[in-house]
């Protein structure tokens, strides 16, 4: 009975409210924001380099980029693409980088809206994202309190379990190790990095992720690089096949088109989580360069980028230059079988090693976004976190041991409830961002460096943290405010 409920749901979300929602949501965010994600790529990448060290409250921009794209890369970017080649074939790859591109726009809208919103806690570090903006943007603490506990389940418990999960079976698939003790080791790395908060994961999170990430791209270079002269085959194939052209003589069109929009879509959004509300908890966390909420926007931008684009893309090609598209739902061994297609018997060792450093990162980092909710509904205190904590080891443990298709069903239902939230209190701030981002960048084109100044916005009056943007100023001066910007 409940996994009957579970597969309704799911067939319900992923099938068709949550696509329709975020690939609607994205193209409406990038006409009102006039294609940012083409017009200003270049300067997301000028942000991140801009970036500093962190201060006492926040995190720098880079370690900021560094824990979101801990959580974003994981075993989707290797198992999951190849499923989705599997079941639909190469075009799921184009329309991957399509929801990928509109996706970087609604990154753009939540990360500024939860700069804006941002609060600090007891210890004086930054903490924000969806259910702050809801409580305080919207004046909806319940739809805050919904959000924090379906991304408290997702996120915090079962997906850890999940990656936990898909270690200890490329563990044992390649080096023959015992479950028990793999899981046991990720409990103690673990609990090692989460035990010390938001910062330590930053800090592992800056050092691992540009490792694995700069290994997986290079090795995925160089299966290219060996196989150039089929690339422009390649790239025919991938649009042939989103479009159903190659199918056209056998009178498959529709269902091969509708396979692979959906089959690439769905992939695009679980990896690069634009308009689930995830990111924007890590996002809220940074003392931004420049002091403006929209430059966090912009890296979060590139984040999806490098996510779907470049690193996503490089499992599609090492499987689709191998030549062996298959059918098969083990997308890790369709990925170890093509690396090693390639490369020889050293492609499974690193394939395992990959998902071992990816699913590790994902784990602390997706701590760090249900860590941020937990403080939440705890009125920003600590007290509830050592439990927590306690919590997410054991499904960690779990997770290692475990068979869990029906509890990854569960949490997919609930990270499709918590978007669905999400996408509501985006469509109805969007407003107030796309000023936000219209502020930064008239500075921008003036020749200056982009600052905040909350006196341009009147709605935030009754709020803003004082404490944050506006350096304890009066925010209701007797002189009357600038008036807003057009959108």
């Amino acid at each position: 009975m409940l996994e009957t409920i579970v597969n309704f749901l799911n067939a319900l979300l992923w099938g068709k409210l949550l696509v329709y929602g975020l690939v609607g949501a994205g193209l409406y965010f990038t006409l009102r924001l006039a294609f940012i994600q083409l017009t200003h790529f270049g300067h997301s990448i000028k942000v991140l380099a801009m970036s500093r060290d962190g201060c006492e409250s926040g995190l720098s921009s880079f370690q900021v980029f560094c824990t979101s794209m801990a959580a974003r890369v994981g075993a989707g970017n290797m198992a999951g693409v190849a499923v989705a080649i599997g079941a639909a074939g190469p075009g799921a790859v184009f329309w991957m980088w399509l929801i990928a591109v509109l996706g970087m726009a609604t990154a753009m809208i939540e990360s500024t809206l939860a700069q804006i919103y941002k609060v600090k806690d007891s210890d004086g570090q930054f903490r924000g994202g969806p259910a702050y903006y809801m409580e305080k943007g919207l004046g909806q603490r319940w739809m805050g309190i919904l959000f924090s506990l379906f991304l408290i389940l997702a996120f915090g418990l079962v997906f850890n379990a999940v990656q936990a999960n898909t270690i200890t079976g490329a563990m044992d698939k390649v080096f023959g190790f015992n479950p028990m003790y793999v899981g046991l080791a990720l409990v103690v790395f673990s609990g090692f990095v989460i035990t010390g908060g938001m910062r330590k994961v930053a800090r592992v999170s800056e050092i691992l992720v540009p490792v694995m990430a700069l290994a997986y791209i290079l090795v995925a270079l160089m299966v290219v690089m060996s196989n150039l002269e089929q690339i422009p085959a390649i790239f025919s194939l991938v649009f042939k096949s989103a479009f159903g052209w190659q199918e056209a003589a056998a009178g498959g069109v529709a269902y091969s088109v509708a396979q692979a929009m959906q089959a690439g879509i769905a992939r695009g959004l679980f990896s690069n989580e634009a308009g689930m509300g995830s990111a924007a908890n890590v996002a809220a966390s940074a003392s931004p360069t420049p002091n403006h909420p929209a430059s966090q926007g912009f890296v979060q931008m590139f984040g999806v980028f490098v996510d779907t684009i470049v690193i996503c893309t490089a499992t599609a090609a090492i499987i689709l230059l191998s030549g062996d598209l298959g059918t098969t739902d083990d997308g890790i061994r369709m990925t170890i079988g093509a690396l090693s297609s390639h490369v020889g018997d050293w492609g499974g060792a690193f394939i395992a090693i990959a998902i071992f450093l990816f699913c590790f990162t994902s784990i602390i980092a997706n701590y760090s976004y249900a860590e941020t909710n937990v403080m939440f509904l705890s009125g920003n205190s600590k007290k509830a976190l050592p439990l927590f904590r306690l919590c997410v080891l054991a499904m960690v443990m779990f997770g290692a041991m475990a068979k869990i298709s029906l509890v990854w069903d569960l949490a997919d239902v609930s990270m499709g409830l918590m978007a669905t939230v999400n996408i509501v209190a985006l469509l109805l701030l969007s407003g107030l961002a796309i000023r936000v981002i219209n502020d930064y960048r008239e500075q921008l084109n003036a020749g200056t460096i982009p600052e905040f100044d909350p006196r341009k916005f009147p709605e935030l009056r009754e709020q803003l943290d004082g404490s944050i943007w506006t350096n304890g100023e009066d925010l209701n001066p007797a002189e009357p405010l600038e008036r807003p910007l057009n959108t």
